[in-house]
C-alpha cells in the first residue's frame, strides 16, 4: 500500500506490478542502478539512467510532464533520485520502496558495458 516518505510517494511490489502491466504512456519506470546491476536483471521495458550518469543525462532524457516510478536495488538510491527530481520541478514521482530485491515479476537481462562509475550515496 502506498505511503509517503520525505514528500515522495512509496510504492510496494504489487503497485509497481500494476504500473508495469498497465503500461500507461505518461508513466515511465526508471531504473537508476548501474549497468552491471541492470545487466543481471531488470524489469522489461524499464528506462535506465544510472546514478553515476544521472546528473549529465536527466535534463535531456526526462520530461517533467510524465510520471516516474523510480527503481534501484533496495529503494535507497531511487529515493534520493526522487527527492533530487522534486527539487528540479518534477511533480509526479514515486519510489519503488522495496527495489529489485523485492521484485518477483518478469525480468530481462542485458549486456551493456560496465564501468566503475561513482554512485550517489
Amino acid at each position: 500500500m502506498a505511503f509517503e516518505m520525505d514528500g515522495v510517494k512509496q510504492l510496494d511490489t504489487e503497485e509497481v506490478k500494476e504500473v508495469f502491466e498497465n503500461k500507461e504512456k505518461d508513466t515511465v519506470l526508471l531504473d537508476v542502478r548501474e549497468n552491471e546491476e541492470y545487466n543481471e536483471a531488470h524489469i522489461p521495458g524499464v528506462k535506465l539512467i544510472p546514478t553515476s550518469a544521472f546528473m549529465h543525462r536527466y535534463e535531456q532524457e526526462l520530461d517533467k510532464d510524465k510520471n516516474y516510478v523510480v527503481v534501484c536495488r533496495s529503494g535507497n538510491r531511487s529515493q534520493i533520485v526522487c527527492q533530487f527530481l522534486q527539487d528540479q520541478g518534477f511533480k509526479e514521482l514515486a519510489n519503488y520502496a522495496g527495489g529489485m530485491l523485492e521484485w518477483d515479476g518478469p525480468t530481462d537481462t542485458a549486456d551493456l558495458p560496465t564501468d566503475d562509475g561513482q554512485r550517489w550515496r
